[in-house]
């Protein structure tokens, strides 16, 4: 009887795994199916509160290790050692099971509320405490990034950052593991907190309804994109002097095309070659004439280097006007190490020969963070543009981490990324168009969008739901060491 009782203990706490593990893979990663996010935790959380605490921190550790399983090709192509992968998903294996096993010791408190909270606080605190100060990819390995295709749920974003849609899907699951323990000894209790989920991810879908139907204001621009994987050094930037040139020639003969068809903005992809001081009037000479020529912006991603110092830049070019530059903010370890970030935004006003018409460049990778995208907004931008350059594999999965500062801070997004995607979305996240970079030698798009800015509660709070999660962990913390030490297994 006794073997019986631990074969069957086994198999749930394998199939708990399993199951959770199953989930978070396809439910999460760089082509995630939402629907399965939402019950990802909901095995290993039915488990852990039915089960010893060794048992059920061991099987959530694991059931999260193997669900992250979904970057390790990912971490590969980057070049990343394998200890980068352990350690990145090592440590959030180990926060999702602390952050289960505090629901576990709140619940056999009978700390009801807290239990509810526990994971939800402490999964975000962990966020956004690793966003702000642990490592340099910003927001980009979020649990609500899993949500970019849900539009009605992705607009919580424009109050709360991805902070708050990560809250939500945990608690979510939370609310459905504690009603499902308590719903045969204690159905009242399971009732209160079933309702009160449902009651919290109903007015979340009707805001995000409700803000759907509405219209993002100001004029309708006419974005012009091109991208290309066959020009130029291939998987790399193109040397300095003639292929460079002979590179944005081809480039520009692309803009103008686009120009002709009656894009008011082009933007060219990121850091597509290297390009010395003496060359740079070469560069510029030919880029501007395009915007001279048809009264067309445009935008253009290059590696400038100037005495020692190596910028990732973008350069715009305004008719008739004088070049201006906007260098790259946040770089990606290890490749872009050696460069110098920027410091300073490039607004651009009374564009589109409208007054109170604003844009803004950022570059790839600056798209990840939260911060400068809504220094952007706070500044009335209605457009960004943003040169890009992805690993073909992550084209759609980082394209879209940047549809999201889209949402939060109140502006349309025109992004162009050799490598990936093309891609036109309004403030409410809605892919307007997108093409694929690989979709012709020299893939274009030309699309028309919102350029109106709408101010947003994240632009003007900014990270204040992260607070509040590390607020709430540690109420959670006190009410576990402090609280009565009533146990109900019930």
């Amino acid at each position: 009887m006794e073997s019986g009782g631990r074969a069957r203990g086994l198999m749930m706490a394998l199939l708990a795994l399993a199951s959770t593990a199953a989930l978070l893979y396809f439910g999460n990663g760089l082509d995630p199916r939402w629907p399965l996010m939402w019950f990802a935790p909901l095995p290993v959380l039915v488990y852990a509160l039915r089960s010893s605490a060794w048992r059920a921190g061991l099987v959530t550790f694991a059931a999260m290790l193997a669900g992250c399983l979904n970057f390790w090709s990912y971490f590969h192509v980057l070049g990343a050692p394998r200890m980068a992968w352990v350690g990145s998903f090592g440590l959030e294996a180990l926060v999702f099971a602390a952050s289960v096993l505090l629901v576990r010791a709140l619940t056999r408190r009978g700390a009801v509320w807290s239990a509810w909270l526990a994971l939800p606080a402490a999964w975000v605190a962990f966020e956004y405490v690793r966003n702000r100060w642990l490592w340099p990819h910003g927001s980009a390995a979020c649990l609500g990034y899993s949500q970019l295709n849900f539009l009605p749920f992705l607009q919580l974003a424009s109050l709360t950052g991805p902070w708050g849609m990560s809250f939500v899907l945990l608690l979510f699951a939370a609310g459905l593991a504690l009603g499902i323990h308590w719903w045969g000894a204690q159905r009242g209790r399971a009732v209160r907190v079933l309702g009160a989920t449902a009651g919290v991810v109903a007015a979340v879908l009707i805001f995000g309804a409700v803000r759907l139907a509405g219209r993002q204001p100001g004029p309708v621009v006419k974005v012009g994109l091109v991208a290309s994987d066959q020009a130029g050094k291939p998987g790399g930037v193109e040397e300095p002097g003639a292929p460079t040139e002979k590179m944005f020639a081809q480039y520009a003969q692309a803009a103008e095309g686009l120009a002709a068809r009656g894009a008011q903005v082009v933007v060219i992809p990121e850091n597509l070659g290297v390009v010395l001081e003496p060359q740079l009037r070469t560069v510029d000479g030919i880029l501007q004439g395009v915007a001279d020529r048809t009264g067309a912006v445009v935008v253009a991603g290059m590696l400038h280097i100037s005495g020692n110092v190596l910028h990732n830049e973008a350069r715009i070019y305004t008719p008739r006007a004088a070049v201006r530059s906007y260098d790259k903010e946040h770089l990606l370890p290890p490749f872009e190490s050696r460069f110098t970030p920027g410091t300073s935004r490039a607004v651009l006003g009374g564009m589109g020969g409208n007054a109170d018409e604003t844009w803004g460049v950022a570059i790839c990778k600056d798209m990840d963070f939260t911060e400068p995208a809504r220094g952007y907004g706070r500044a009335g931008v209605g457009l960004m543009l943003v040169p890009a350059w992805d690993f073909r594999v992550d084209g759609f999965w980082h394209g879209h981490i940047a549809v999201m500062r889209a949402v939060e801070d109140g502006f349309s997004l025109a992004r162009s990324a050799r490598n990936g995607m093309l891609t036109v979305t309004d403030d409410r996240g809605r892919v307007v168009a997108e093409t694929a970079s690989n979709a012709a030698e020299f893939a274009t798009q030309l699309t028309e969008v919102p350029a109106g800015h709408e101010g947003t509660l994240f632009q003007w709070w900014g990270d204040w739901f992260g607070w509040c999660a590390v607020g709430l962990l540690v109420l959670m913390l006190g009410r576990l060491w402090l609280g009565p030490r009533t146990s109900t297994e019930g």
